[in-house]
């Protein structure tokens, strides 16, 4: 098949290839990330497939079983996982009674875990000047999560599979960002439970001997991973955002306190277009000003604007 041939049935296929590479960014939210599965199946059913998933906590969690699947089994693995991980028959019980129900269920996984997830870890509750270790310093232990996923992700699908994955953890001694990409590493169940390894309910995962928690805690939506990338492609950016940037004032404690979650996890993406977007603007000043000689200066600025290569020009 010719190049011209190739990209004709790329076009065919995926109604938006023209846009470039479709990146799908998932943010960290809890349970709320079971919405992330009803967004991907829209996209599937659209017949658009990511050529890039970028995830945060329960992000990277649905990123991984999207990225570790064919696209034939992604809602399924989906559909196995958020089924796997919802109410057991008591507490969906004690949650259908009205006024104090939910608060009920709430209390009652809370106390014993949620099944395919996370289990209490009864160390935990010896003191909180107790040592645990490092890798165990947390209310519940995540290995029915470890196990859960090494059933439903195939790990060599994300190494060696079309769909690039990458998921983001704060490391814990230096407060440092770091994404772990399946282009550049093999990643395995451990970089996902990493990115979401909130404390203090989840312990800490090492990897390479550094340990890492929730990367929520330092970006909630990692849309800058597409603006940082190496070399920039032409994207079109679908980040699924389950927090409100935008709200009312709030007038009762329960207001106040759903109204700072969302401050403290909504997106960013605004920030960071308006960051790049300045600096792009002060470069091409610079380069104004400067005058170069064409035939002498031949950077990687100088060939990044003459292609309109910028985060913000990339974005779509």
């Amino acid at each position: 098949m010719t190049n011209v041939a190739t990209a004709a049935h790329a076009e065919k296929t995926n109604p938006v290839a023209e846009y470039g590479q479709t990146v799908l960014v998932l943010q960290g939210g809890g349970a709320l990330g079971a919405y992330q599965a009803g967004v991907y199946q829209a996209l599937h059913e659209a017949g658009i497939e990511p050529d890039w998933i970028i995830g945060t906590s329960i992000g990277a969690i649905n990123a991984s079983l999207i990225a570790g699947n064919k696209p034939e089994n992604r809602l399924a693995r989906l559909k196995q996982f958020w089924n796997r991980v919802e109410y057991n028959p008591l507490l969906k019980f004690a949650g259908s009674f009205p006024v104090f129900g939910q608060a009920a269920a709430n209390s009652l996984a809370t106390v014993g875990g949620v099944q395919g997830f996370f289990e209490p870890n009864p160390r935990a509750h010896l003191g909180a000047h107790v040592k645990l270790g490092a890798e165990q310093a947390g209310y519940y232990s995540t290995a029915p999560l470890q196990r859960t996923l090494s059933e439903l992700v195939d790990f060599n699908q994300v190494n060696t599979g079309p769909t690039r994955l990458t998921v983001g953890a704060a490391n814990v001694q230096t407060s440092a960002m770091r994404y772990f990409d399946s282009r550049d590493e093999k990643l395995n169940v451990k970089h996902v439970m990493a990115s979401g390894a909130l404390p203090p309910a989840f312990p800490a995962i090492r990897i390479d001997g550094e340990l890492y928690w929730d990367g929520g805690i330092l970006s909630n939506t990692p849309v800058e991973a597409v603006f940082d990338d190496k070399p920039r492609r032409n994207s079109l950016v679908f980040a699924v955002h389950l927090w409100n940037p935008n709200g009312p004032e709030p007038d009762s404690i329960l207001k106040v306190a759903n109204r700072q979650k969302d401050l403290q996890y909504s997106s960013r993406a605004g920030t960071h277009i308006g960051l790049t977007d300045i600096l792009y603007q002060r470069d091409r000043e610079f380069i104004a000003s400067s005058r170069p000689d064409p035939g002498v200066v031949g950077t990687d600025l100088m060939s990044a604007v003459r292609a309109g290569d910028s985060p913000v020009m990339s974005a779509v």
